[in-house]
């Protein structure tokens, strides 16, 4: 099992701007890092409230909620929250209240063999950082930056603890792997 921190990225370490959008990620032309490999190999979501509601806002889930399974299946996914949230009917959502540490017995659980995808949140990766509990990170660096926004890890995270895995160029992206090690 491993925990996987796969996002995109401005050049300037942003996720999303201000707002909580995306809309920047959207305007880069031309061909994209294909997924597909790796959310083949993904077993178990992990996201945070706000990455939640912006897809249940941007795809319109709720609307049609048979969206999410051909976007994620029937992987059971775990969304941290502080409140109460919408639920995509069919999805098989787990709302967690509590820390990280708490809940990862039964993320590991779920995930089996397989390869848990933390999808967004910086700060929500950065608390399963602070728990050793991330093994990877890879990022599609896009040719954007932004002045204000959601930073990508708010987290000091030095070069002793990684290990630069895979370097790619994908279209307009940059797309690099570092593994994360474990603290001492």
């Amino acid at each position: 099992m491993t925990i996987v921190f796969n996002t995109a990225t401005t050049a300037n370490g942003y996720l999303a701007d201000a707002d909580h959008s995306l809309a920047w990620l959207f305007e880069v032309p031309g061909e994209v890092p294909d997924m597909a490999p790796f959310t083949e190999s993904v077993t178990t979501l992990v996201m945070g409230s706000h990455t939640y509601e912006w897809l249940l806002r941007e795809e319109r889930l709720l609307d049609d909620p048979q969206k999410w399974q051909g976007f994620y299946g029937s992987r059971p996914t775990y969304v941290f929250t502080t409140r109460d949230l919408e639920v995509v009917p069919g999805a098989d959502l787990h709302f967690v209240h509590g820390p990280v540490t708490e809940a990862l017995p039964a993320i590991r659980s779920a995930a089996e063999d397989g390869v848990i995808w933390l999808i967004g949140g910086g700060d929500l990766v950065g608390q399963f950082l602070d728990a050793d509990a991330l093994d990877e990170i890879v990022l599609a660096i896009a040719p954007t930056f932004l002045a204000v926004g959601q930073p990508l890890l708010p987290r000091d995270l030095h070069a002793d603890r990684l290990s630069l895995h895979g370097v790619e160029r994908v279209g307009q992206f940059a797309l690099v792997t570092y593994l994360v090690g474990r603290h001492d």
